[in-house]
């Protein structure tokens, strides 16, 4: 009890504040409290940080392909922004990539990565999509600067 209050149950708590929520997880995991985890908050939780961590690998990719693409097709507008862009998504995509399962996803979504990146590279550039590869002509590890 807190203040007159009684603790809610771990799925009230996890509705009302995920943080506490998560919290609390931890403490209970910690103490190796297994029979008292709020099992189906935490699957699905675990579950949408893998969902969040691959959509922001793929965020990540495309930010860094429009700069390669620009970069690349027009020479004469290389700014220190677009290449501190391309540093700092490598940077970022480098540390998310030590998962091997990651590394795998950013693998089998390059392509799509590169289709998304060239639609948004033709709107930042003005040049057709036409203008760009159809195919990523960079391989993850030429991406990465690797």
């Amino acid at each position: 009890m807190i203040q007159g209050k009684t603790m809610p149950s771990l799925p009230e708590l996890f509705d009302a504040d995920e943080t506490a929520w998560l919290e609390q997880m931890a403490a209970l995991a910690g103490e190796n409290a297994g029979a008292s985890l709020d099992l189906p908050h935490l699957s699905e939780y675990l579950g949408d940080m893998a969902k969040r961590d691959k959509r922001e690998v793929i965020q990540r990719l495309t930010v860094l392909l429009v700069h390669l693409l620009k970069w690349e097709h027009q020479p004469k507008k290389r700014s220190r922004s677009w290449q501190l862009t391309i540093d700092e998504q490598r940077d970022e995509l480098q540390e998310l990539l030590e998962s091997g399962s990651l590394r795998a996803h950013t693998e089998q979504e390059l392509a799509k990565a590169y289709q998304k990146a060239v639609r948004r590279a033709a709107v930042e550039t003005k040049l057709k999509e036409e203008t760009f590869a159809d195919e990523c002509p960079f391989s993850l590890e030429q991406v990465l600067g690797a």
